[in-house]
């Protein structure tokens, strides 16, 4: 299969099958237009965001793909598309009845021999486009799946209980990952011409549950570095103060306790440098005034708020918190990613400050705080990227914290 001219969208090879066939003959191969367009979109859309020598944003790339079709085409596509997600049991209905010895025994009565092989040929071509693209997407996700994890090992279960959905944050999302990505090679890869695509020998290198920790610490130096990627767009001088942690920790004999020390200092600046506690005070009142925990009363009488409410204020980017109600989710309080990446601040820094002044420089020592380490690295990975996803001009910043 080869690799479209700069410019072009390449197409799917069932779709310009099917739409060679009268429309009878495609009525009866239970194919219609919407399946036909859907096909092409899919495929398409597949090629164009695996395209790694295109130097276009992946928005201008969908963009181009639905250049292809007319607006009515487009939304028929889509609508086809988004029906078989939303009913995957349908959709795999169709798959495991085309597969089916009566379906294709009926095909060569149809389209003859030699037709019903360009018809296979050509949805596995498509299969194995759309494959290669769900499996570069998993390990995609990969990288999100161990920074969560870090991060929520950061906290005890009880402050996983005190988090809305409590159930949602205890999943392994990695060894899930692990699992699908294994099933997908070998009951459906497997099974396609992997050759006829840009698939890499990488892309075809299987993935056990087994290498879970050979993949968890190589994925796990990507998440350091992203995590070091976004902080320094908040503040260059913290990503020194967490090199500076790193340092201390290799060279120093008084290491555990300097490297505590300047995690302990890199949330601290990091809540203080991007609110005052006035203006996280007002922006608790404004967007959470019954939500427990966020304000306490110093010995002056004085309200401020808790390091969870800063945290939460940092995360929001001052933003509101209102949001519709959904199945998951009542709408009330924090959202479920904005609260536990505050909760991992507030339980890591507390943990910090354990760490700093009980320093004996144990080997147990050590370890919990290089584990702390890497769950804040997780944190601040996630919580940046969903908080610099909106991240307001400054301009507009002032508005959303008033």
């Amino acid at each position: 299969m080869q690799n479209p001219a700069a410019g072009d969208v390449s197409r799917s090879r069932i779709a310009e099958f099917l739409r060679h066939l009268g429309p009878e003959v495609r009525a009866k191969l239970q194919v219609d237009d919407g399946l036909i367009t859907g096909a092409d979109m899919l495929v398409s859309l597949c090629y164009t965001l695996m395209d790694a020598d295109s130097s276009q944003p992946w928005q201008d790339r969908c963009a181009a793909v639905f250049d292809e079709f007319t607006s009515g085409e487009a939304e028929a596509g889509l609508k086809y598309i988004l029906t078989k997600l939303q009913d995957t049991d349908e959709a795999m209905s169709w798959i495991t009845a085309f597969k089916g010895l009566n379906y294709q025994a009926f095909a060569v009565r149809l389209l003859g021999a030699a037709g019903t092989r360009r018809f296979r040929n050509a949805w596995k071509e498509d299969a194995a486009v759309v494959g290669l693209a769900i499996r570069r997407g998993l390990r995609g996700l990969m990288p999100f799946a161990v920074a969560w994890g870090d991060a929520i090992g950061n906290m005890t279960e009880n402050q996983r209980k005190a988090v809305t959905k409590s159930d949602i944050i205890g999943l392994e999302i990695m060894k899930g990952l692990v699992q699908l990505d294994k099933a997908l090679g070998k009951k459906f890869l497997s099974t396609l011409p992997m050759q006829l695509t840009i698939a890499t020998a990488d892309d075809l290198t299987a993935w056990r549950p087994d290498d879970m920790p050979e993949i968890t610490a190589s994925i796990r130096q990507r998440v350091v570095e992203s995590s070091v990627k976004r902080l320094e767009r908040e503040n260059s001088r913290l990503v020194r103060k967490l090199r500076g942690a790193k340092d201390a920790l290799k060279h120093s004999e008084d290491g555990i306790s300097q490297a505590a020390n300047s995690l302990v200092e890199v949330i601290d600046r990091i809540l203080r440098e991007a609110f005052s506690k006035d203006e996280a005070l007002a922006w608790v009142e404004a967007n959470l005034p019954n939500e427990p925990d966020l304000t306490h009363t110093n010995k002056d009488g004085k309200t401020l708020p808790t390091k969870r409410a800063e945290a939460l204020c940092f995360f929001y980017r001052g933003r509101p918190t209102a949001r519709e109600a959904t199945e998951y989710d009542d709408g009330q309080g924090p959202a479920l990613f904005e609260d536990v990446f505050a909760r991992v601040f507030v339980a890591t820094r507390d943990r910090l400050e354990k760490i700093k002044h009980a320093d004996r420089g144990t080997p147990e020592e050590r370890d919990q705080l290089v584990s702390l380490m890497t769950g804040l690295e997780g944190a601040l990975m996630l919580g940046l990227f969903v908080s610099q996803i909106g991240h307001l001009p400054d301009s507009q910043l002032g508005g959303a914290r008033a």
